[in-house]
């Protein structure tokens, strides 16, 4: 049973495009390790941009 978790920043990530990246990852793990889309979990957690760290800073504030 595949379990992958992709994080994301919370800027404006669309239902289309989470349907997107679930119908993608799935049909990758099922050309790459030929893996059962009924036993694929795909979770996507959207992280606020001051929990998000990058170059040494909040992501957040390198966005200003």
């Amino acid at each position: 049973m595949p379990y992958v978790n992709i994080q994301v920043t919370d800027e404006n990530v669309t239902k289309e495009q989470k349907l997107q990246l679930v119908q993608g990852v799935t049909q990758l793990l099922v050309d790459v390790l030929d893996k059962k889309p009924e036993t694929t979990h795909i979770v996507i957690q959207e992280v606020p941009t001051d929990n998000w760290g990058v170059k040494g800073n909040l992501y957040s504030e390198l966005k200003k």
